[in-house]
Order: C-alpha cells, then structure tokens, then sequence
C-alpha cells in the first residue's frame, strides 16, 4: 500500500513539475511579446456567453501565464483558431482540481479521445471568406480583434470584430487592401 502511495504521490509531484516548466515556458515567451492593444471596438451592444459543455476561466488560465497560442492553434494553416484536445489540459489537470465534476468531464473527453463540444463565441458570418492566416502573418495580435479576453471568465462576443465596419476600419488603418473580394467570394453565391 505505501508503494502505491508513494508511487502516485512520485506522478503527481512529475504532473506538477511538467505543468510548471510548460507554464515558465509559455510565461517566458509571453514575456517577450508587446504588450496587447485592443484595435477592434467593442460592441455596442451585450452579447451574452454562449452555454458551453464545461466551465472555462480565461482569466484564471492567462493569469498562469498561458498564452492564446497553447491552446488555439491552426491560425497559421487553417481558416479558424482550433480548440485544445483535451488531452492537452490534461497535462495539468490530471493533479490540479482532479476531483472537481468538471475536470472529472473533461477526463471523460480525453480519455475517449473525444472533442468537447464547445460552441464558437465568433462566427465568420455567411459570404465572408476570412482567415487566421494573413492576420498572424500581418502581426495582428489576437487581442487587437477579441479586445481583454484576459479579464473574462465567461468567454463572450466583447468587441465587434465580426462587424464589416470594423474590418474595413483595421485594414484602411493598416493600408491593407479594402476591395470586397479580399473579404467576400465574388460572385456572391
């Protein structure tokens, strides 16, 4: 019985030096990028957090020194930022709040290799063809169009970043082209 006391007292004290360089790592490269700078204004208008499968905190998260980048990738090669595997969060959660109902669901995710469900906060409207890709190459950080993410616990539609006016405002503003087809497949379906 002690060996296996000790054994999962060893996995957990490993669990938590592996989060704890990931974090020092992701925070060292944080600390390196400018700070952020919200270009996109926000709405006018509340627009409530979608319901989502589990609770996620983006302020506790980006408070750890979490980048946007450790969790959403694609940006560089896909249309739309992807969510983490829960594999991913399991690095850490396998020994931080391990017994709380939500992390036990998302072991759940991740032990059946399956995707968590959760509902897009921006959608790329109807007509638009948009892409990550030539924003990241462009320099635009993602807080100059998601604004304080940082702050939310609840992730929610703060800024108006999926506004045409917004758009053509940002790329007037960084002398990047304003012709429709840059934005909309021409002729429209």
């Amino acid at each position: 019985m002690t060996s296996t006391i000790n054994h999962r007292a060893l996995r957990s004290a490993a669990v938590m030096a592996a989060c704890a360089v990931a974090l020092w790592m992701t925070f060292a490269v944080r600390a390196q990028q400018e700070p952020i700078t919200q270009e996109v204004p926000d709405n006018y208008a509340a627009h409530p957090a979608p319901e989502q499968p589990l609770p996620y905190s983006h302020r506790t998260h980006v408070a750890l020194g979490l980048a946007c980048e450790t969790c959403h990738a694609g940006g560089q090669t896909t249309a739309q930022m992807g969510f983490p595997d829960p594999g991913t969060c399991m690095t850490c959660h396998s020994a931080i709040a391990a017994d709380r109902p939500s992390i036990q669901l998302l072991a759940t995710f991740a032990a059946s290799a399956e995707t968590i469900p959760w509902a897009r906060v921006y959608e790329v409207l109807p007509g638009v063809t948009w892409s990550h890709q030539p924003h990241l190459t462009a320099g635009v950080s993602c807080g100059a169009c998601h604004g304080q993410v940082a702050q939310l616990d609840n992730m929610a539609m703060t800024t108006s970043v999926t506004a045409m006016a917004s758009c053509i405002g940002c790329h007037e503003s960084r002398a990047a082209n304003t012709a429709c087809a840059t934005c909309h497949a021409w002729p429209m379906p």
